[in-house]
């Protein structure tokens, strides 16, 4: 499946009212650079959102989190003790440490840092070499996306919710489960960091690519198509969206 058919997919099984997901990958060259994000680079999102690629590198990306997480440059030293001291996430810095030790970020394999919406042109050339698919979702599609990677997974984690700042949580997670080839999908946007440059009611999931792939054919023999739960809920995606 291309990400066309996926798009004309995905819109038959949740309705015109859901958000496209983004699709993110590495490359020496920029598609869209942006200006310097200072903060949250998740402010940028926004544009990758309505259709506007982003490309974020070392010098763009003002954050030294958002830097570190997408892999262009070591961890800042200040990290453990600022989340836990400062940001107060968890409790000790020796267990931020660990955190970090056990996620293992890698370099960036390229220069740029794309997110481009799968429907646009950007994201259907670089399909082969993304690294994942970021869904921003509100509960009632959340529903429907963490039912359907459940469906051919049974694993306890299939879907998991780790810590991690926005940008951890979405991109160094799935980066990692995507090259080890790993089946976990990944809830995120809970840091409160984050959460401002967010709508109110929207979490996110983001499906490695390899995943996704495998996703991609199992998607009508799920939940999402001809049964009367996920209807009732798709109607409300949708009536919701009218009013």
């Amino acid at each position: 499946m291309n990400l066309k058919e996926f798009t004309a997919t995905y819109r038959e099984a949740f309705g015109e009212a859901a958000a496209l997901p983004l699709l993110f990958w590495y490359s020496e060259q920029p598609v869209r650079a942006v200006p310097k994000v200072e903060g949250c680079f998740f402010k940028a999102l926004a544009e990758a959102r309505a259709g506007m690629a982003v490309s974020l590198n070392a010098q763009n990306i003002g954050c030294g989190g958002g830097k570190f997480y997408t892999g262009f440059a070591p961890m800042p030293p200040f990290v453990p003790e600022f989340v836990s001291r400062k940001e107060r996430y968890i409790r000790t810095p020796e267990m931020v440490l660990a955190l970090i030790e056990r996620l293992d970020v890698r370099p960036a394999p390229a220069a740029w840092l794309t997110f481009a919406r799968i429907d646009t042109p950007e994201a259907e050339e670089a399909f082969d070499r993304a690294e994942g698919v970021l869904f921003f979702a509100r509960p009632d599609e959340l529903s429907g996306l963490v039912t359907w990677a459940l469906y051919d997974n049974d694993a306890e984690d299939a879907v998991r919710a780790p810590f991690g700042s926005g940008c951890g949580a979405t991109v160094a997670h799935a980066v990692r489960e995507n090259r080890r080839g790993g089946r976990s999908v990944f809830l995120g946007l809970f840091d409160p960091s984050v959460r401002p440059w967010v709508d109110a009611d929207v979490l996110s999931l983001t499906i490695p690519l390899g995943r996704f792939r495998e996703l991609c054919g199992t998607m009508r023999a799920s939940c999402l198509f001809g049964t009367h739960a996920w209807s009732k809920v798709r109607d409300r995606i949708n009536k919701e969206a009218d009013e």
